[in-house]
């Protein structure tokens, strides 16, 4: 009879620690992601956290591969970008939530309906060499005739956030498609990811590029020979949005996980880290401008969405596939 009580016990006990975990997907960089989960786990005592981390591409990947299995694995998502989401959410792939955290954002970084939430903003500007002559301000300095073929930037064929860029910049009134022609005129490298094009600028291959802001900044702060500029028409962010999947299986677990990411103790750790937190009132890492000087240029993942595969055409026409 002992033995039967102690194995209902062990029974109970395995069945609680289930209904406790969540399973996070995540395209984080590992020391990220291990802070974020820590913290959480730290905040909510008793529940935990199983994580795998790969890059969007590889994760969404493995995912499909699972779905077509019947058996999608994790609760909660915590990728690069609005737009996969978006696409998810409207395969109905995805659970509506909404956080009541949500208020203290602008509601341009959010699904209306709740399907995902951002939690930091990662932009796209202009990276120069210090050895260059004149210092850009704006994106149509990149595309002038004195620069042919000292301008590098990652393609939107390789890169999430090069994507959303191409889609921001061409979808704005005063750049559009001719911007990006008139880079392809200018003999404009558009290769491989951010990570190459920060190295060719820092080596001094090439003295101008677009990349991701914290990686020029922090470069720059560790004695790297570059500049950043939030260009004056602004620029094209990424916000690497958490959503909870619709098969999840530990929906209160997945909606304390969202809270958390959004509340302020969260996106203090999003600051700690290094990035801009999407939450308003927060601060910005050393080395930022002001978050009221960042201007955000317009963005909208659904039309995104729609055009991505087009936009991916138009520009393999003007620059080459990879």
């Amino acid at each position: 009879m002992k033995t039967f009580l102690t194995s209902t016990a062990l029974v109970l006990l395995a069945g609680t620690a289930m209904a406790d975990t969540i399973t996070l997907y995540t395209s984080q960089p590992n020391a990220d992601a291990q802070q974020t989960v820590d913290a959480f786990m730290a905040a909510n005592p008793g529940t935990e956290v199983e994580w795998v981390r790969d890059g969007t591409t590889q994760l969404m990947a493995r995912l499909r591969a699972e779905i077509e299995a019947g058996n999608p694995q994790p609760d909660v998502l915590l990728i690069a970008d609005t737009v996969t989401l978006e696409g998810m959410a409207q395969e109905g792939l995805l659970t509506a939530y909404q956080s009541p955290e949500a208020a203290n954002y602008d509601a341009a970084l959010n699904s209306p309906e709740g399907y995902y939430h951002s939690t930091k903003l990662i932009t796209t500007g202009i990276v120069y060499n210090t050895g260059v002559e004149t210092a850009p301000e704006s994106w149509a300095d990149l595309a002038q005739d004195g620069l042919k073929g000292q301008v590098a930037m990652p393609s939107p064929l390789y890169s999430g956030a090069a994507l959303i860029h191409l889609a921001t910049l061409t979808g704005d009134d005063s750049l559009g498609w001719e911007y990006y022609e008139t880079l392809a005129a200018n003999e404009a490298r558009a290769q491989g990811g951010n990570g190459g094009t920060f190295k060719a600028v820092a080596s001094g291959e090439k003295p101008y590029g677009m990349v991701v802001d914290f990686l020029a900044i922090r470069n720059k702060a560790e004695g790297s020979p570059v500049e950043f500029v939030f260009p004056t028409e602004g620029v094209s962010y990424v916000t690497e949005p958490v959503a909870i999947m619709s098969t999840a299986k530990n929906l209160e677990g997945a909606q304390k996980f969202v809270d958390f990411l959004i509340s302020e103790e969260g996106q203090q750790l999003v600051l700690d880290m290094g990035y801009i937190p999407a939450r308003e009132g927060m601060g910005v890492p050393e080395g930022f401008p002001a978050r009221d000087q960042i201007r955000l240029m317009d963005f909208d993942p659904a039309a995104a969405l729609e055009q991505a595969e087009a936009d991916k055409a138009k520009f393999t026409e003007l620059f080459g596939a990879e």
